[in-house]
């Protein structure tokens, strides 16, 4: 017997690009103190309000079963705080609560793309985007970006990856990049797709974590509501990671399908965590900023630990809780850098490689860990880059 292509596949007969966070985690499980600042994992947990507002629905009885498309509570929830922000109209039709964004990426691409459609995403990408596409039965196709443009898609690349094309992924703010998308990009972005006929997915699972410039939905944008699928989650913004409660936001007959779609896969979230997550956004954006602040914090750390040298350069860190470096004068790849700088300093991040073509030669460091740590572990991180471009240069 055999299993399916669509399962052995998922991966593109390749490595998903996370050997050095492995090596990592067996490390810290061995009792080796390794300082991690590999994935996007706060380091505060759900605060116990959250957590007690959960308890009390649970101890309540919301424990069966809870309704698919998400409760009524938090789908106007959710809708209110999409419209108050975009001043597009969204009622709770519009919405569909999923067990986190990474579900809401499988299913979005599940109800627009039908197998072999090609699905286009940009580089550097999260690391599940390109599996996520194949799991869905789609050819994954990268628009590839460059560091020259800050890691920002240009108008050119756009259309011409669009030919043949189905859909379209964007990530803004962006993992791993920081990149916040500009009004020219999120216009370009828009033009392609109207042009092309494509239905764009608009991941903004970090809209809550913009430190230069502003979050620009795509929905809103001009002929884009009815094309356009927003992918949100509370993992971000409100430290609930391990709750998986996250939603999709689209055309009222778009949901109404991926219901069906609900039903004969995840059929819904626990309904004590929905409660939960309706009591969250219910405390307004004191507590998102609250959640954030950290990683604003940690920016401007990290920009002061590469100040006076030219060995690391920091990709304009614009948003998300990653600050992307650019380790090329070491003469390593970031793959290279990554395991020698885990082997050598006990410091763990992500290689570039992981992300993508276009991050090669860089390294993501996750702004996770406290101050102190972060501060010490990027001046160790940007010593031992400097010792390798001596070594480089002779």
């Amino acid at each position: 017997m055999k299993l399916s292509q669509r399962i052995t596949q998922i991966n593109g007969g390749g490595s998903d690009g996370w050997g050095v966070f492995y090596k990592a985690r067996q490390m810290v499980a061995d009792g080796v103190p390794v300082t991690e600042l590999t994935i996007g994992e706060h380091d505060i947990r759900t605060s116990q309000d959250i957590l007690a507002a959960m308890n009390a629905s649970a101890m309540a009885g919301h424990t069966g079963y809870a309704m698919v498309p998400g409760t009524d509570d938090l789908r106007r929830m959710v809708a209110d705080r999409i419209a108050a922000r975009t001043a597009v109209p969204t009622t709770k039709d519009n919405i569909l609560i999923t067990p986190g964004g990474q579900a809401a990426l499988f299913a979005t691409h599940m109800a627009v793309c039908n197998p072999g459609d090609t699905a286009l995403f940009i580089d550097p990408y999260y690391a599940t985007y390109p599996s996520t596409l194949r799991g869905a039965g789609a050819i994954p196709k990268a628009i590839v970006t460059s560091p020259d443009t800050a890691f920002q898609p240009t108008r050119a690349a756009l259309a011409k990856a669009a030919k043949g094309a189905t859909s379209l992924l964007v990530n803004s703010p962006n993992n791993p990049t920081g990149a916040v998308y500009s009004m020219a990009t999120m216009t370009a972005i828009a033009d392609t797709c109207i042009a092309n006929d494509l239905w764009l997915i608009s991941d903004e699972v970090y809209d809550t974590q913009v430190w230069e410039g502003e979050h620009i939905s795509p929905r809103s944008l001009p002929g884009m509501a009815e094309r356009t699928l927003v992918v949100g989650s509370m993992s971000k913004s409100h430290a609930m990671t391990g709750s998986r409660v996250g939603w999709i936001c689209g055309p009222c007959d778009v949901i109404s399908r991926l219901i069906d779609l609900a039903i004969n896969t995840t059929y819904g979230v626990a309904g004590f965590v929905q409660d939960a997550a309706h009591f969250a956004l219910g405390q307004g954006v004191e507590v998102e900023e609250t959640v954030a602040a950290p990683f604003r914090r940690r920016r401007t750390l990290a920009l002061e630990a590469l100040d006076g040298q030219n060995v690391v350069r920091a990709v304009p860190a614009q948003g998300a809780m990653y600050v992307m470096l650019d380790i090329r004068a070491t003469g390593l790849s970031g793959e290279a850098f990554a395991d020698a700088l885990l082997e050598a300093e006990l410091i763990a991040v992500m290689p570039g490689e992981s992300f993508g073509q276009a991050a090669a030669g860089h390294v993501r460091v996750a702004m996770t860990v406290a101050d102190e740590a972060f501060t010490d572990a990027l001046g160790r991180l940007v010593r031992f880059a400097q010792n390798h471009a001596k070594v480089a240069a002779q």
